[in-house]
């Protein structure tokens, strides 16, 4: 697993965290009729779930440089044969 990869996990991670914190305030929110609370509360699940997805995009760019690495290293080893 590369850089690329492992970052994209930890930003996934804490997308997912955002997104249920965010949850949590949201219910919070209505139970208490804070309209304020409850749009700050859909702000976090929102940039959650944009970090959740930018991460799931940083670890497939990730897996496609290894596995163009993985290719590269195949053909210059089947070259030196």
């Amino acid at each position: 697993m590369d850089e690329l990869e492992r970052d994209g996990l930890k930003n996934q991670a804490k997308g997912k965290m955002k997104k249920a914190s965010g949850k949590l305030r949201d219910a919070a929110a209505d139970l208490t009729d804070d309209k304020g609370d409850n749009v700050r509360a859909k702000a976090d699940r929102l940039e959650g779930e944009v970090q959740d997805r930018f991460g799931e995009a940083q670890r497939e760019v990730g897996e496609e440089n290894r596995e163009a690495e993985n290719d590269r290293r195949a053909r210059e080893a089947r070259r030196r044969l």
